[in-house]
């Protein structure tokens, strides 16, 4: 790699080796040819393309030389048109035979709606272990009573599991949002310059029709095409893809930043992996930052960036296409995808090595936990014939002493409060006071709804996959 040269994060820093391969201009090059040759192959079934000329155009199909296509393309103005001329210039034989009948959206079309496919096949399956990975983390720590926050101020307890389960739940929607999306993504289809085929009805005439060509060619890359296109697939297409990535990325980022809260001092309750030799901060020795779940936060930020333009694109798409899209399509695309194969990396790094401080966690539920217990110590002063507006004040009244003392350092001293005033204990037995006010026993369902989504998680079938096209 040139280093000396500007180059997006994206091309070496985020995202798998295999994604970026996959979006690589060599292989849209070499894609772009195996389109040329398997639409060659269906019009030699149909005689207008000889066996010589077929085999030619298959011997040369990997011989990319992309400084060679650019030097044509700084005469011509036109990548695929320069790719086709080199291809043309090594294939001698068959060379004169390719793109027969073609317009260029029938080549890229193709091989962009195969890529994209290709890439969220493999990031579905990321979506998927990190699921799994979440719901063995549920499991583990449902039964970790823990404080629950509204407002960012305490409210009650609830389990760590089943916060957790709060996150793995947006995961399911995202996970089956993603299906939908995979199965939409279909291709234009080979019908030439405005999507009516004209160019390959008059070329086959009496030799078969453009819809078994059209099927071959798109059988060969695993892909579908809808009844009606124009010169290019739907633009739509291309925003569905990139909106829901962007409600992906919303997922991952408000786990990521509910980490980096529980993360801080006040909290102290989580901590996400921090290696022996990392290194928090150039100032600061001691500092442990969250760097990965800030880098989350980060990265996400362009998701929905991303999908705002692919929303222009298909929102000015004028009649039957105009190249609004065509520029920024080669940024938004790729980048998008390998933004949230980034993001998903960086999340199951995240959930894998997450740390939960039980010694915090319970420090925590006990200096806020009570408070939630004092409805129930209301209830049944009134089931035992109490007043229910003066109780709600006298509880209020201690509840406030408590609230000060805590703000003054102080460990909450509702518990005694309350056993000390005369009014509750005339009607409950001080260690009844006590019982109602453990927070553990207030965390109603949690326990039971937790499981259910990790038995819900673990019969989510593979995500589908596109089969990778080889020379």
């Amino acid at each position: 790699m040139d280093y000396s040269v500007y180059a997006s994060p994206f091309s070496w820093r985020y995202g798998r080796a295999e994604l970026r391969a996959l979006f690589s201009e060599r292989e849209r090059r070499r894609l772009w040819r195996a389109v040329w040759v398997a639409l060659a192959e269906a019009q030699h079934e149909r005689g207008l393309v000889s066996a010589e000329e077929l085999d030619d155009l298959r011997a040369h199909r990997n011989e990319i030389d992309i400084d060679a296509a650019l030097q044509i393309e700084r005469e011509i103005h036109h990548d695929l048109m320069a790719e086709i001329r080199l291809f043309a210039r090594q294939a001698r034989v068959g060379g004169g035979k390719l793109h027969l009948g073609s317009t260029s959206m029938d080549i890229e079309d193709t091989v962009e709606t195969y890529r994209m496919r290709r890439a969220l096949s493999l990031i579905g399956a990321a979506l998927h272990k990190l699921l799994q990975r979440f719901a063995e983390r549920i499991d583990e720590l449902n039964d970790v009573v823990c404080m629950g926050f509204t407002h960012l101020q305490p409210a009650e307890p609830t389990t760590v599991g089943y916060r957790l389960a709060v996150y793995a739940q947006d995961l399911t929607i995202d996970d089956a949002q993603l299906r939908f999306v995979f199965e939409q993504l279909t291709a234009k289809g080979m019908r030439g310059a405005v999507g009516t085929s004209a160019s390959y009805e008059q070329l086959l005439q009496h030799n078969g029709t453009s819809r078994e060509q059209e099927r071959y060619v798109l059988d060969r890359f695993g892909l579908t095409a809808r009844e009606i296109s124009t010169q290019t697939y739907p633009r739509k297409l291309d925003y569905l893809l990139l909106s829901a990535l962007a409600g992906l990325g919303a997922s991952l980022s408000k786990f990521a930043a509910d980490v980096r809260i529980l993360s801080s001092p006040e909290f102290g309750e989580v901590s996400e992996p921090f290696g022996k030799t990392q290194v928090g901060s150039s100032a600061m020795p001691f500092k442990r930052n969250p760097i990965i779940s800030e880098r989350i936060d980060s990265l996400a930020r362009l998701l929905p960036a991303y999908a705002d333009v692919a929303w222009q694109n298909a929102a000015t798409n004028y009649l039957e296409r105009t190249l609004d899209d065509s520029a920024n399509r080669r940024t938004i695309l790729p980048e998008a995808l390998l933004c949230t194969d980034e993001l998903l990396t960086l999340a199951y790094k995240v959930i894998d090595g997450l740390t939960v401080d039980t010694r915090r966690v319970a420090q925590n539920l006990r200096t806020y936990g009570p408070f939630a217990g004092t409805e129930s110590v209301m209830m049944e002063a009134v089931r035992a014939g109490g007043n229910r507006q003066q109780l709600h004040e006298a509880i209020r009244e201690v509840a406030m002493k408590s609230w000060s003392a805590l703000s003054r350092g102080e460990d909450n001293p509702l518990g005694r409060l309350l056993t000390e005033d005369q009014e509750l204990t005339a009607r409950i037995d001080p260690a009844e006071i006590r019982r109602l006010l453990d927070p553990t026993a207030h965390i109603g369902t949690a326990r039971e709804r937790s499981i259910e989504l990790v038995h819900r998680i673990a019969e989510l079938p593979p995500f589908p996959e596109q089969p990778e096209v080889r020379a």
